[in-house]
């Protein structure tokens, strides 16, 4: 599963840097915290390596 924004693509990336251990925990917030708690490594993986070319910023809701 791609991600569909910049920032969720970003939040993924340092969800995956907590749970490889390359920097603390406590350092997380908002959705990386969850989603270092909620998603295996390789659903990080695919998350973080999306492109962000083309991707807007913040996906707009509706």
């Amino acid at each position: 599963m791609p991600a569909t924004s910049a920032a969720q693509q970003k939040a993924a990336g340092a969800a995956l840097s907590a749970k490889r251990g390359e920097q603390p925990r406590s350092k997380l917030k908002g959705a990386s915290k969850e989603m270092e708690a909620s998603m295996t490594e390789a659903q990080l993986e695919e998350l973080a390596s999306t492109t962000r070319k083309g991707k807007p910023e913040h996906k707009k809701a509706g």
